[in-house]
């Protein structure tokens, strides 16, 4: 489970900070597709934390959506918001029947899982899809890049591209695109997390902090080089996290 004292530091920054602003701007790369060609009648966001990803999601592509999150923290800043219906529940025992779910989405969650129990979640993905349903998932990547924020936010495991494919795979999802991504900046984020937090000592904290808004523009501008490349049919070979598609083979 994250850490509950990130939640504010979430609601705080999300709907400008750069980063988030330039991840959402990626994830639209991959669902603009999806959403020009199906619509859907359900919408499961997996740990949802403030739900505002839920809220812009349903405005951008009027999908109705569910958010869902294990820490209640979270839960009241989505319905401060004015979001309904809110689910507490753990997403390895979704409270929902098989095959009805039409598409789901996992940001940042699964690696708040233990090594090794990273299928449990995954499996419930597969159950709770309905057949030809859509999976849309983000991980962290790489454990060179695990940082003071990782542990700050309970962060678990990082994965490779590899063992990502693996485990979405072996669920028994047909993978449809998966790239790295927050790549521009790779030798930035090497600097600060392999040679200036130690060399400072730093303590874990969140790195959701605002910066100055210059620098919050420059770090921008990467990850919306990056989103006008995915969404082109681009794929970045390495980078901070990894974006996967993948769908529940239709039934024959």
């Amino acid at each position: 489970m994250m850490n509950p004292a990130e939640f504010a530091n979430i609601a705080a920054s999300e709907r400008e900070f750069w980063w988030y602003r330039g991840m959402r701007d990626i994830l639209y790369s991959v669902l603009d597709p999806i959403a020009l060609e199906h619509s859907f009648e359900r919408v499961l966001e997996t740990g949802c934390g403030t739900g505002y990803l839920s809220k812009v999601l349903a405005e951008r592509y009027g999908w109705p959506m569910i958010p869902l999150d294990l820490g209640y923290e979270g839960l009241e800043y989505a319905r401060d918001m004015g979001l309904r219906r809110l689910v507490q529940a753990d997403i390895a025992a979704l409270p929902f029947a098989s095959g009805s779910i039409d598409m789901l989405l996992s940001m940042d969650v699964v690696v708040h899982f233990p090594l090794g129990q990273e299928h449990q979640p995954v499996a419930e993905f597969f159950r709770v899809l309905k057949p030809g349903g859509f999976l849309a998932l983000r991980v962290s990547a790489l454990d060179i890049l695990r940082s003071r924020h990782s542990m700050f936010a309970h962060e678990r495991q990082r994965f490779t591209r590899d063992r990502l494919l693996n485990l979405i795979r072996t669920a028994g999802f047909d993978v449809r695109s998966c790239t790295f991504c927050n790549s521009l900046l790779l030798p930035v984020a090497l600097a600060k997390f392999r040679i200036w937090e130690p060399l400072t000592n730093a303590k874990p904290a969140s790195g959701v902090s605002p910066v100055a808004p210059w620098l919050d523009r420059i770090l921008a501008q990467p990850l919306k080089w990056e989103a006008r490349w995915i969404a082109r049919g681009g794929r970045f070979p390495i980078g901070q996290s990894l974006l996967l598609v993948a769908s529940k083979p239709a039934k024959p």
